[in-house]
């Protein structure tokens, strides 16, 4: 009996030694944190090592990237907040909701730390594992103490795709002693990089539209906790000293007081330590807060304090000299980011009452006082396939709305930008701004975002009825929607026993996914370029058609396949007993041509944007669920019209010899499909017939009139980061078909071309087309007359022209319309 009580004592002496000698990351890791890049693995098990030995921290897997590395967060504080958990998060969320009652008595503040968002900015993940063991070490005092009011949550990593893809890279070329010199191949990252994850997006441009799955889980998770701090851990250029809020103008103007000077009391906290230790650093330059889907905008927008922190050191390896002849290391970076860390948890911890008293008062003023001089916004249900993706998307942001009513109301027209009446109709979206999310609701609708300076980061117009391509108005009143869903009045099937035809009419991205079921079933499919009457019915131009004799010659049982597809998909076709319609053309005319199934292949290379690329790759994959070849640009030169009929140049700087040998594929029948910059790259290349709109250079004022202080001003005569214009549409064009009169277009460039000769000149821009964001004097003048989007033939084949992105970060919804128009009825 005494040996086992001694062998027990013996155990839990060593147990509670084990515990109190908690590895540090150089102990867990087997080298010197900072003499190498940790593969996110490790730093996965680091985390998970110290939540298992470490019962004040809470490790949360809250789901998988694109290449199934593991997302995790650290919940992490002192013992007490630790065993309370659960009630503080339903407290702290209970307070975004603007509920009454909350006992706020001892509730700690949130704060959240993200890092490595862009995987090639790679320090910050090596720093979050120093910050975790410091909190989970817990040897300072003071720490201890920040810990009793604050609740701190810690994701190492975001983007685990992108950083290991830069890992790799630079492990692969590295040498044993770093290489100091910025010329150095371990210093020059190949095409794509690791700044963007697996499908080459920005993530960091991702929070508000949440197109990738990694952004979706961690909004998910957001809205569990909604913190009243988030940072967001960055890297700049290595030539760059530190950044650290407060940030540079412009500020949204809905962004509160509070929220501006607590940026300043967090900034000055910073500096204190940085002057300390003779660090670089500046405040209030380059990173404004405008854009709604930066990881620092986006918690501000929903009653956060969200602050960027930017660590030099892009493409830094291990150790790089500076433009100003020093060194700059990992361990010099990790240093940084980690002061960071520590210093912002003491100005939490040090005003955690008045945060959590500001979130509370932000949600109340927004039910009470919405922001903006609309009070409500109504979206038509002119595109039921578009309102549904737009009521996800609201649905993801935790942004309330409902649907329809009968009343006659005035409001802003975002298509005429005037006052008008109009009728509220059964399936309108309507968004009451009298609820917690209401800034962030008004933010994504507002039809023209006031910018105080418009030498911003990135684009400065985004509202979501011009992205989505649906009618709205805003309504100085507020207004309530009658019913929470879209009534849906879907065809009911007739009862021709023997049909002539199927019809079903072309909406959006799910009747797509009907014509590749009916394709990809040997099922011939025909389009209706002329809309039609039968049965009493009018039918648009754009309606699909399947006759039956001519498929049934070949297809044994199509009547059931379509009928098994219009299940599986929840789609309803239309039976038509008689090629003979009552107002048009009758079913055998050349009108209702048959639709080639496209075999499609994309560019990818050191020649093309990423971004460009990526979207492409990622609207096949995850959204038409589509097979899609990536071609290098090299390959161009011996494609097969047998296997490939289709061919989509991104935007991107294409060589000439590449390019030349496509006329003879295009003008056998293949279908290219020219996006961006890349038509620069066809100009004046047979059978591209394409040409920039050139312009008589803007004469520069006399020099003597220039100061140096006035060369910002000269490039914002310049400048367009990203504004929205009005396009006139052919609508009788199919490139056009369920967009109407008109598309908006978020153009971030100046260029414009000529009208087409042979071909079709789908989308012009007429004089005066700005409708929302900044656009400098000369570009206004530029684009003012001119095309945008075209279709020429060429021989037995066609060129698509798309001047713009029109899938820009994978929220721009009528662009998507535009893209499958041309990919799919254009043969």
């Amino acid at each position: 009996m005494k040996k086992i009580f001694l062998s027990l004592l013996l155990l839990s002496t060593g147990l509670i030694s084990a515990y109190a000698q908690v590895k540090s990351p150089d102990a867990f890791l087997g080298y010197p944190l900072g003499s190498r890049f940790t593969p996110h693995h490790q730093v996965v098990a680091y985390f998970k090592y110290l939540a298992g030995i470490n019962k004040n921290i809470q490790l949360i897997s809250y789901g998988k990237t694109y290449e199934h590395r593991e997302l995790i967060a650290a919940v992490i504080s002192s013992k007490e907040n630790m065993d309370n958990l659960e009630q503080i998060r339903k407290t702290n969320l209970s307070l975004s909701k603007a509920e009454k009652g909350m006992n706020l008595n001892k509730q700690p503040a949130i704060l959240w730390l993200s890092y490595n968002v862009h995987g090639n900015e790679a320090s910050s993940s090596e720093a979050s594992m120093k910050t975790l063991y410091t909190f989970a070490e817990s040897s300072d005092q003071k720490v201890k103490e920040w810990l009793k009011n604050t609740v701190v949550i810690i994701d190492p990593c975001l983007n685990p795709d992108g950083r290991e893809r830069y890992v790799n890279f630079f492990n692969s070329v590295k040498r044993d002693i770093p290489d100091a010199d910025p010329d150095a191949r371990e210093h020059n990252e190949p095409w794509p990089r690791g700044r963007i994850n697996h499908y080459y997006f920005d993530l960091n441009r991702d929070w508000a539209w949440q197109s990738q799955v990694e952004t979706q889980q961690r909004m998910a998770l957001y809205h569990q906790w909604m913190p009243e701090v988030h940072v967001d851990y960055h890297e700049q250029s290595y030539n760059d000293p530190y950044y650290f809020a407060p940030a540079a103008e412009p500020v949204h103007e809905d962004i509160t007081p509070f929220q501006r000077e607590f940026q300043i009391t967090a900034g000055k906290n910073n500096s204190k330590y940085f002057d300390q230790n003779g660090w670089q650093y500046f405040t209030k330059e380059r990173f404004d807060l405008l854009y709604p889907s930066y990881g620092d905008t986006y918690p501000l927008y929903n009653g956060a304090i969200g602050m960027t922190y930017e660590q030099g050191g892009i493409n830094a390896g291990l150790a790089v000299v500076t433009a100003s002849g020093d060194t700059l290391t990992l361990k010099d970076r990790i240093e940084h980011h980690f002061t960071t860390g520590m210093a912002t948890l003491e100005t939490v911890s040090t005003h955690s009452a008045k945060l959590v008293a500001e979130f509370k008062h932000y949600f109340e003023q927004s039910v009470l006082t919405p922001p903006g001089i609309y009070k409500t916004y109504v979206v038509k249900a002119d595109n039921l396939s578009r309102l549904r993706k737009l009521a996800d998307l609201l649905t993801r942001n935790h942004i309330d709305y409902a649907f329809g009513g009968d009343k006659s109301l005035n409001g802003f027209s975002f298509e005429s930008r005037k006052s008008v009446g109009f009728k509220l109709g059964r399936n309108d979206l309507v968004l009451n701004l009298k609820q917690p999310a209401a800034v962030l609701a008004n933010v994504l609708f507002e039809p023209n975002t006031m910018v105080s300076d418009s030498n911003t980061y990135d684009i400065t117009a985004w509202a979501l009825p011009y992205a989505y391509g649906l009618n709205a108005y805003g309504v100085k009143e507020s207004i309530n929607g009658a019913f929470s869903y879209i009534e849906d009045k879907q065809d009911v099937p007739s009862a021709v026993v023997n049909p002539y035809a199927w019809v079903l009419p072309w909406n959006g991205l799910e009747d797509a996914k009907v014509l590749i079921a009916l394709q990809q079933a040997k099922i011939k499919v025909r389009i209706a370029e002329q809309e039609f009457t039968v049965g009493g019915k009018t039918y648009p131009a754009g309606a699909l058609l399947v006759y039956r004799a001519e498929n049934e010659k070949l297809n044994k049982g199509v009547a059931a396949k379509i009928a098994a597809i219009a299940k599986d998909l929840n789609k309803s076709f239309t039976t038509i007993a008689s090629g003979y319609v009552e107002k048009g053309k009758d079913f055998g005319s050349s009108i209702y041509p048959l639709l080639v199934a496209p075999k499609v292949a994309v560019v990818a290379g050191a020649d093309v944007s990423a971004q460009s690329m990526g979207e492409v790759w990622h609207f096949f994959e995850q959204e038409l669920n589509y097979p899609l070849t990536v071609l290098s640009e090299q390959k161009l030169k011996n494609i097969e019209l047998s296997t490939i009929n289709v061919l989509i140049l991104p935007d991107g700087s294409y060589l000439r010899n590449n390019i030349e040998k496509l006329e003879d594929w295009i003008s056998l029948g293949g279908k290219i499909i020219v996006m961006g910059d890349a038509i620069g790259s066809v100009e004046g290349i047979k059978p591209f017939d394409i040409k920039k709109k050139e312009f008589p250079a803007v004469l520069e004022k006399e020099n003597l009139a220039r100061t140096y202080a006035s060369k910002d001003k000269d490039n914002v005569d310049n400048a367009i980061p990203g504004a929205i214009f009005k396009v006139n549409l052919d609508k009788s064009h199919p490139l056009s078909l369920s967009l109407g009169d008109y598309y908006y277009t978020l153009k971030t460039d100046d260029k414009i071309y000529e009208p087409l000769k042979k071909g079709w000149n789908v989308g012009l821009v007429k004089p005066s087309s700005i409708v929302s964001g900044v656009a400098g004097t000369n570009v206004l003048k530029k684009l003012d007359n001119g095309l945008l989007f075209g279709v020429q033939p060429a021989g037995r084949g066609n060129i698509l022209y798309f001047s713009d992105d029109i899938l820009f970060r994978s929220f721009w919804e009528s662009g998507k319309q535009l893209f499958i128009n041309g990919l799919f009825l254009i043969n």
